[in-house]
Parts: C-alpha cells; sequence; structure tokens
C-alpha cells in the first residue's frame, strides 16, 4: 500500500484543512495510507512579535510557510496542506503548487461581536492585517485598530474579559471550517472589503516529479484554480505579502470569462485605488498583471511602499 505523509501547521485550523482535503482523497484512493504530520512554523512559535512581516523577517522566509517547505524538501513529508492566502507567490525550486482543491470556503471577512453600524465611536477593534485596518478605517476613521495575531480561538477571547476589545475581523472560512460561525455578528461585503488574495482556498503543495506530485495531480478543480492564479498573479505582479494592503477576489463565469477585481488601501484608511477587469478563463495570469498595472497607473506603488515602511505596531 501507497503511504503519502500529509503535513501542516499545528493549529486547530490547519488540522481542520487538512481534514477537509483528506476526506475526497481518501474516498478517491482507498488504496493510498494517507498519514498527517505536524510541523511548527515560526509564525505559530512566535506570538509576541507585533507583525508577520517581522516574524518573517527573523525566520528568514514566510512566517507560516518555511519549515513546511523545507519538510517537504527534505522528503519528511509528501505533501502540504496550507491556506492559501498564507503561501508566497514564489514557489522554491523543486516545489509546486497542485491545481486548487474543488471547494473554496466563504472569501468574505467577518465581523465578531458587533456589527459595522452599532460600533460606538472610538471602537477598539482587533485585527492584524494591514489590509483589513485600512479597509475599516476608509468607513470608520474613528475606530482605534489594535493589532492582534494568533490562532482563531485565542483572537475570540480577546472580545471577553479585561480590556476586552469592541469586536475583531477575522476570515469567514477559517471560521466555518471551525465550527464557529455563530460568533459571526456581520460578513463584511466583497465590494467594500476585497478579501486577501486566496482566501478561503486551500493551497496543496508537493515535490516535482514525486510520486504524491503524480498521484494528485488531477484532483484539483481547473476553474477555481483559474481564479485564484488570477488573484495570486495580480499579488505577485504587485510584489505583495501578508504585509501590505492588497485585496483581489476573482470569479469565473459560464461563458468561460473570469472577472478579478481588486483594492489597494492605505492603512491608515486616507485613500485607496480599484481596479476591475474582465478576460479570458484560460489566462488568469495575464488578467492579473492587468488588474496590476491598473492599480500601479492609478498611484498604487506609493501606497504599498508607504505600507512596507511603517514601523511594527505594539502587539
Amino acid at each position: 500500500m501507497t503511504t503519502v505523509i500529509v503535513g501542516s501547521r499545528a493549529s486547530h485550523l490547519a488540522r481542520a484543512q487538512v481534514r477537509e482535503w483528506l476526506g475526497p482523497m481518501r474516498e478517491r484512493f482507498p488504496r493510498v495510507r494517507f498519514t498527517q504530520r505536524i510541523i511548527l512554523e515560526g509564525g505559530d512559535k512566535d506570538r509576541r512579535t507585533a507583525t508577520l512581516a517581522a516574524v518573517a523577517k527573523t525566520s528568514g522566509g514566510s512566517a507560516f510557510s518555511t519549515n513546511q517547505e523545507t519538510a517537504l524538501l527534505e522528503g519528511t513529508v509528501d505533501v502540504i496542506v496550507h491556506s492559501l492566502k498564507d503561501l508566497p507567490t514564489s514557489m522554491p525550486e523543486g516545489l509546486a503548487l497542485l491545481p486548487t482543491p474543488a471547494r473554496r470556503q466563504d472569501v468574505r471577512d467577518a465581523l465578531c461581536g458587533n456589527t459595522l453600524a452599532n460600533l460606538p465611536k472610538g471602537a477598539r477593534v482587533g485585527t492584524g492585517a494591514p489590509r483589513r485596518i485600512g479597509q475599516l478605517l476608509a468607513l470608520r476613521p474613528d475606530l482605534e485598530m489594535v493589532r492582534i495575531r494568533g490562532n482563531v480561538p485565542p483572537r475570540l477571547g480577546r472580545l471577553r474579559g479585561a480590556n476586552a476589545l469592541d469586536a475583531v475581523v477575522l476570515a469567514a472560512a477559517g471560521l466555518n471550517r471551525l465550527g464557529l460561525s455563530n460568533a459571526i455578528s456581520e460578513h463584511l461585503p466583497i465590494n467594500v472589503f476585497p478579501p486577501s488574495p486566496g482566501q478561503g482556498a486551500l493551497g496543496i503543495q508537493v515535490r516535482d516529479g514525486s510520486e504524491a506530485a503524480r498521484l494528485l495531480a488531477d484532483t484539483g478543480d481547473h476553474v477555481l484554480d483559474a481564479e485564484v492564479r488570477a488573484e495570486r498573479a495580480l499579488l505577485a505582479a504587485l510584489h505583495g505579502g501578508c504585509s501590505v494592503p492588497i485585496g483581489a477576489y476573482s470569479k469565473a463565469h459560464r461563458d468561460g470569462n473570469l472577472t478579478l477585481s481588486a483594492q489597494v488601501s492605505a492603512v491608515d484608511g486616507s485613500w485607496h485605488v480599484t481596479a476591475r477587469y474582465t478576460g479570458s478563463v484560460r489566462g488568469p495570469e495575464k488578467l492579473g498583471r492587468q488588474v496590476a498595472e491598473e492599480l500601479l497607473d492609478q498611484g498604487a506603488e506609493e501606497i504599498l511602499s508607504t505600507a512596507r515602511q511603517r514601523p511594527p505596531a505594539a502587539p
């Protein structure tokens, strides 16, 4: 019997994502034995550093994928199940990303603890994402944004006890996967709060030419894969990552076209630029670059440069 070792981060959400992916795989490949292995990342070990960008700098790579990719390259594991939005757009040599699995969870951000309209003036809202900070301040400049990091349950815990926050912003996908959708007070609309590129989708990473790569080559959804490839192509063209305020969402249509909408927001909420184009589902990377060029023409580089230079906020 063939054995495939599947690696992931240690969080409850990462384990839930592995279970979500493994269910269909075990049905499709009943003669394959899938086993799981946990790999700690810099972003999991360091909860005190203010920003993920700072964690990534000290760890020498991505805060949420470097150690897993090393294990994959060394052959300790055969497959890594990532949250796609945490995965850098550039692959290390020798690794590849399989077509995106068929199911993409809710892509929207969720406000927990209160609705945006009911937040009192000067309310304290927790999030560690520059994109979310900029988008919220654009609508509610009176809000006090509090940088928080960590797994989903501890962030929800910031709504209780002494010094409780008035609300926290989380990805609806993570809450749904953990069975915590009842914690959502409001889904934030995509047209105003475009999500992180790849949000809600899984990223399945393998070694080039490996037995696992050959076995799993045709297990993705090519239409969904085109959608997230457009989003990630835009992110790559803007040299973005988790530390810059870029939102994007792509949707395929029945006529074979693909629409990509994107936004780059100043972290202080003072201004943002948006772009939206439709192209062929067969050319998602071209569409991503086209939207990126339009954003740059509108001044996105000035926003991104300022965001990259912002000093880390206190945790």
